[in-house]
């Protein structure tokens, strides 16, 4: 955002009250009516607009403003089309059902929070979705922990704690490549940058479960067999449903191009379908586009199954593009120029632009309620600054995710926080305590930034 050359200098507490007031519509909007985001986000850039014609700009800078912030998410636009085709492809050919299929198998009475937080993470990866893993698979999981007289409040941090884990780990997930896309990194290369605090969470977090874990008799398994069973009536349970994934971990080993890989794993998924499904060309290509509809009968497989599609992709397309345009916005006009001149003298060292970066995303989830512009507004504001210091955009990407997208669970009046207290009958104030993966992650995230330990520089491209 910063090649976005600004066309006022604002003083910093009128930029710092433009920016109060706009935090207020949009948090407001999504706490008080539960809006959707887009909406305050466009009242917002009408707001920044009339600001800028009160100060005597031209509608066609302003104009300008919002297309320059919008351009710079078209990768992401381009990256989402086929995650949505992947998805819906990965349906066809079995690959996401198998996958859920194995997942549902570990569930035993040894362990059993551990098992939950286990299951959940590989479903979230299957499906690249957080609030779809909670409120499918979530739902029977505390159902049995409920019939075993178990903590709801544990199995609820486990589920969430694993559904968040798969949510920023899947490269089906629209966070992941959301953040990816916002600095310019590869996908894959995200990913694997992510491994230094996500895989020591993950183990503490199975570490901990695993002694909170009392030793039980699993009886009441109705719900897990009839998600089986169900599986199992789709007739796409099947080895080779593994290939498209096969395909899509070997071609990231070999550091191919998101977009192509991605492509690749499509076009393996589509040919294993057809060993299976008598589908012809319309109908195949309808569900590329509309995406996967299961009919099994049982409503919990139905929802887990009917997902996928470039259309399901146009909702986070839509508020990618309005969020953009609004940073675009507030770029042009000199705003957040103005507040981060403000802190600049404190933006010289490496662990205070990690630190500030965090905060930023951590403050955003608390103040609005809403991961995606936690991720937005961080990797806008602190791409300069990391620059400054050196530091490679992998480590702005990775840190949008650690204190961005699994803190937003954690805060009771956000967007997911509301979701999973009612979808669990469980209020995020007795699970925070437990949902230890979303608790580590910006813990982390901040640790290894202070101690300067796996961030990669730009100057000597290597990890320290």
């Amino acid at each position: 955002m910063f090649h976005i050359k600004a066309i006022l200098s604002p003083g910093t507490k009128e930029a710092a009250a433009l920016v109060a007031l706009i935090v207020a519509i949009i948090s407001f909007s999504i706490i008080r009516f539960e809006a959707a985001p887009h909406v305050p986000i466009l009242i917002s850039i009408l707001l920044l607009m009339c600001y800028g014609l009160v100060k005597k700009l031209s509608y066609r800078e302003l104009e300008r403003g919002l297309i320059e912030g919008a351009s710079a998410g078209m990768g992401a636009v381009f990256l989402f089309f086929f995650i949505g085709i992947l998805i819906s492809s990965w349906m066809m050919s079995g690959t996401i059902p198998t996958l859920i299929y194995a997942g549902f198998s570990l569930v035993t009475p040894v362990f059993f929070f551990a098992v939950v937080f286990v299951v959940t993470a590989i479903i979230g990866l299957s499906i690249g979705s957080s609030l779809t893993t909670v409120a499918t698979v979530g739902v029977p999981l505390i159902g049995i922990a409920g019939a075993l007289d178990l903590s709801l409040a544990i199995t609820a941090g486990a589920i969430v704690s694993g559904a968040f884990f798969g949510d920023k780990m899947s490269p089906l997930s629209d966070t992941t490549n959301l953040a990816a896309s916002i600095v310019g990194v590869d996908l894959f290369e995200h990913i694997r940058n992510m491994g230094w605090t996500t895989i020591p969470a993950f183990i503490l977090t199975l570490v901990f479960f695993g002694l909170l874990s009392p030793s039980v008799s699993l009886d009441h398994t109705e719900n897990i067999a009839l998600f089986k069973e169900g599986l199992l009536e789709t007739g796409l349970i099947h080895w080779y449903a593994m290939a498209p994934l096969v395909v899509l971990i070997g071609l990231t080993v070999f550091k191919v191009p998101a977009v192509l890989t991605l492509a690749a794993s499509s076009v393996v998924a589509l040919s294993v379908s057809l060993f299976h499904q008598s589908l012809q060309m319309p109908s195949m290509l309808g569900i590329l586009f509309g995406g996967y509809q299961s009919a099994t009968g049982i409503e919990e497989v139905d929802a887990l199954l009917s997902r996928g599609g470039m259309e399901s992709m146009f909702f986070t397309i839509a508020l990618v593009l309005l969020a953009l345009s609004m940073g675009g916005l507030l770029f042009k006009l000199g705003i957040i120029q103005s507040l981060l001149a403000k802190i600049e003298s404190l933006l010289k060292k490496v662990s205070s632009v990690i630190v500030a970066s965090a905060l930023t995303a951590i403050g955003t989830n608390i103040l609005v309620g809403e991961q995606y512009l936690s991720i937005l507004l961080a990797g806008q504001a602190f791409q300069e600054p990391y620059k400054k210091v050196g530091l490679a955009g992998k480590n702005l990407s990775r840190v949008m995710e650690d204190a961005g997208t699994v803190v937003n669970p954690l805060v009771p009046w956000s967007v997911c926080g509301i979701f999973i207290a009612s979808v669990l009958d469980v209020s995020t104030l007795e699970y925070l305590p437990f949902a230890f993966f979303c608790l580590l992650s910006p813990l982390l995230t901040v640790l290894l930034g202070v101690s300067g330990k796996t961030l990669t520089y730009i100057e000597e491209n290597s990890v320290k």
